[in-house]
């Protein structure tokens, strides 16, 4: 009887094992998806967010997740509407408790209604390229990252750019600040009219209505005002609408120069022969010589398992910009797992600490096939930018070509206005920030 269930006994024996297998099974990094797809910005959201999980699938195709842990999210629509994403916040942010990626918006107005919510739940807000240039200073914003560079940074590198292609001189010359009336555009205000004030050139302030396609008294106030330079501060339809506005008024493209939100592909061709010679900032490359997208493109769309139904949108700014996104904090993951154990996930608290320990080097970059999707990344305590820098491109009608090398904003006057506001933040809000001498 006994030989009889031997078998039976090994059988049991090899479940109990499975079993056990199964209960110590490869944990996963969860990322709430604060995104969108639809509305007068969804196809914007599209590229941006299928490059985001593209590379997240790809991480686990290629290297089966972060030392074992696999990436895992869910979307929630919020059309680019504050009080949707706020509602996409509360429904997620449960799911995020264990196990807590970067949350991504991709929108400076849902940024600064979740900037107080995330901070006292311990989930890390990643604003890349958007939301509150003050959160930089991480001593009163912990749980905020303003990462890779700033609005206002921003402003300060097209003005520093412009000024180079005028032989450094910009004193009497007239720049339109056009932007689109959203905190948005209006982050960017204060940097403009430093900028004005040190290099002595006259600023005019128009703002565009949501959505923007409505720019006809904006266009005459242009002619009538005669600017040498527009720096261009649009978002959706607004873009093509303000590119085909300036032929009509017969205002030259190449003076126009854009953020980096006004200078995608989405943007220019839509806007035809109206949009060769538009300039706008950015920190990422578009195009598939990049190795990773090439190589998600590869990995990822040959398994079947790619995010877009739009596969034209691959490589185009964009979707390398979702990528730029998501490889920035899956080297996050990586850090956080140096300091908190190999093959363990994140919660918020540990990814805060990841986030603001990075140290991405071009050699990092390289290594991972992203070169020219970010300029190098070194975090801190009092600095969750880390970096501060944009590259210049122009388009030529089919494609776009950078026409600068890495440009940073000027520090010495950005970055006293950010510390400024943030202190007075801090002292509305009763918030007494962290001692960052003692952070590691």
């Amino acid at each position: 009887m006994i030989k009889k269930f031997k078998p039976v006994l090994a059988a049991a024996a090899v479940s109990l094992a499975m079993l056990s297998q199964g209960a110590f099974a490869a944990e996963e990094q969860f990322f709430p998806l604060i995104d969108y797809r639809v509305g007068p910005y969804g196809s914007n959201g599209q590229a941006f967010y299928g490059g985001f999980i593209d590379y997240l699938n790809y991480v686990n195709l290629k290297e089966k997740g972060v030392n074992g842990v696999q990436m895992t999210w869910e979307e929630c629509e919020t059309e680019y509407n504050n009080a949707k994403g706020v509602e996409c916040y509360e429904r997620l942010k449960s799911k995020a408790a264990k196990s807590a990626g970067p949350i991504h918006t991709m929108s400076t107005g849902i940024s600064y209604a979740l900037i107080d919510k995330s901070a006292q739940d311990k989930l890390p807000l990643a604003m890349m390229g958007y939301g509150r240039t003050d959160a930089v200073d991480g001593s009163v914003f912990p749980y905020a990252f303003p990462l890779v560079t700033t609005y206002q940074m921003q402003a300060s590198a097209i003005v520093k750019f412009i000024k180079d292609k005028n032989g450094g001189n910009l004193a009497g010359k007239k720049i339109v600040y056009l932007y689109h009336d959203s905190a948005y555009g209006k982050e960017a205000i204060i940097a403009m009219e430093a900028e004005a004030s040190l290099n002595k050139f006259t600023l005019v302030q128009i703002p565009v209505a949501h959505p923007g396609n409505e720019q006809g008294a904006q266009w005459l106030k242009i002619r009538q005002e005669k600017p040498d330079f527009v720096v261009f501060w649009g978002w959706g339809v607004m873009n093509q609408t303000a590119l085909k506005a300036a032929q009509k008024v017969g205002f030259p493209r190449d003076k126009m120069i854009g953020s980096w939100w006004t200078g995608s592909e989405e943007d220019v061709v839509p806007a035809g022969d109206a949009a060769k010679g538009y300039m706008a900032a950015t920190w990422n490359v578009a195009g598939k010589q990049v190795p990773v997208i090439a190589d998600i493109e590869k990995v990822v769309y040959g398994a079947g398992k790619g995010n877009l139904q739009d596969t034209g949108k691959i490589g185009t700014v964009l979707y390398n910009r979702g990528v730029s996104a998501a490889v920035l904090s899956v080297e996050a993951i990586r850090k956080g797992q140096e300091k908190y154990g190999k093959g363990k996930a994140l919660n918020g608290e540990q990814m805060r600490w990841a986030l603001e320990n990075l140290n991405i080097t071009e050699a990092r970059l390289k290594q991972v096939g992203a070169t020219n999707l970010l300029p190098e990344i070194k975090t801190s305590c009092d600095n969750h930018e880390g970096s501060g820098k944009v590259k210049i491109q122009q388009w030529d009608g089919a494609k776009w070509v950078p026409v600068s090398d890495w440009i940073e904003g000027n520090k010495s006057l950005i970055h006293p206005l950010f510390q400024a506001s943030a202190k007075q933040y801090a002292k509305e809000k009763g918030i007494t920030p962290r001692d960052c001498s003692k952070e590691k």
